[in-house]
């Protein structure tokens, strides 16, 4: 009796393993859950994969260094394949000084990205207009005084649209609390535009 109880139990952690990796291997190629609501849309140390994103224009995307870099002066986005209306984001980033990038919410057009059409979270220390340039909302709101600075250093943003409010955090320090409904709901994108960023994580939690 005992061997056979020691055979049933190992059967059973056999097939428990097997199930827990098939579970993981079938979200090889997909946005990863992370749980209590969160979804990964990347995590260059999990994997490599685009597979959550549409990609439009002419952006260098490849993962460098455990991250997902973004290289060169052609224009590029990464579009998320799903649309969300509220959502927390929180993403690590470096990016070089003169680096021209961000995170594009509630994408009008998923096939021509733009701050006229978004609501465009900057990462552009060397933009013209400073007041609108990283930590800002370009065209809605403006960073504060000092300036915000993302070069050469990994930084965190946490990022909060709810109904007419959008909020931004920039290394734990706000610096846009907006209110504007112009754009309910679309996609998510990232940006390449000049210089080189990295995202080391992307995550979002619809709300």
């Amino acid at each position: 009796m005992t061997d056979r109880r020691s055979f049933l139990a190992n059967a059973l952690a056999t097939a428990a393993t097997t199930a827990a990796a098939t579970a993981a291997a079938s979200l090889s190629g997909c946005a990863s859950t992370m749980g209590s609501g969160w979804v990964s849309l990347v995590d260059a140390a999990a994997g490599q994969s685009l597979a959550g994103f549409t990609e439009i224009g002419a952006g260098n995307w490849s993962f460098v260094d455990g991250a997902l870099q973004g290289q060169g002066g052609k224009l590029g986005y990464l579009v998320t394949r799903e649309s969300y209306t509220d959502f927390e984001i929180r993403a690590e980033f470096w990016a070089d000084e003169p680096a021209n990038s961000g995170i594009f919410l509630r994408c009008q057009d998923r096939n021509k990205v733009g701050s006229d059409n978004a609501y465009e979270v900057n990462i552009f220390d060397k933009r013209p207009d400073p007041s609108y340039g990283t930590a800002a909302i370009v065209d809605f709101a403006t960073a504060p005084l000092p300036y915000p600075q993302a070069a050469n250093r990994w930084n965190t943003f946490e990022i909060s649209a709810r109904d007419d409010r959008l909020v931004v955090v920039f290394n734990g320090q706000q610096t846009v609390d907006l209110r504007n409904d112009k754009f309910k709901s679309g996609p998510v994108a990232l940006q390449s535009a000049g210089g080189t960023i990295r995202f080391r994580k992307v995550s979002i939690k619809p709300l």
